[in-house]
């Protein structure tokens, strides 16, 4: 893919100064890099995923020391391989349950059929599809739009409910609407 190196800077120095659509241009442009990298690492495509959205949410954090004049796509890698590399750390100092593709299969194929309170507003609203499309999303990724868009937490609150840091969450939100928005043009 051809990067258009004025566009690139131009948005890196915007998410310097705090600009959101910088920040979700240059997670759409890299997350596929990112994730690819730690898939090939990992081989699992949930702790990829994991994995990029802390590397994502790490980036942003610091984005105000990345320097010009290292490749921004190098920059986060290295982000992302240092944050497995502790992760595995973790992982070796404690006790961790493994699961197999064949069990983490299984979890996305358990069907609620019992709609939420939520789940009959929206209908009445005829808002179906819409709820529909966001329920093909993975778990964490229905949890975040629950949380901002059903019960309109903010960013600090949803935070301390997932018990996760502020940037995870403002980056779930960015993928997974950028995720339900791919949906919605496929149906």
């Amino acid at each position: 893919m051809e990067i258009d190196i004025k566009k690139l800077e131009a948005n890196i120095l915007k998410a310097k100064n705090g600009d959101q659509s910088a920040f979700s241009f240059l997670l759409n442009l890299y997350w596929s890099d990112v994730f690819n990298f730690l898939l090939k690492r990992t081989k699992s495509e949930n702790d990829a995923e994991d994995i990029a959205i802390q590397t994502f949410s790490k980036a942003f954090d610091k984005i105000k020391s990345f320097d010009e004049t290292y490749v921004f796509k190098t920059w986060l890698i290295t982000i992302s391989k240092n944050i497995h590399i502790d992760l595995l750390r973790k992982k070796n100092s404690s006790i961790i349950t493994e699961t197999s593709k064949e069990q983490e299969d299984k979890v996305y194929l358990v069907v609620d059929e019992n709609p939420t309170p939520e789940d009959k507003i929206i209908r009445e609203q005829n808002l179906a599809n819409l709820l529909r499309d966001i329920k093909q999303l993975k778990p964490k990724y229905q949890e975040v739009i629950q949380l901002r868009y059903f019960q309109e937490l903010s960013y600090k609150e949803i935070s301390v409910q997932i018990n996760e840091p502020m940037n995870n969450v403002k980056v779930k939100l960015l993928r997974a609407k950028k995720l339900l928005a791919e949906i919605i043009k496929k149906s």
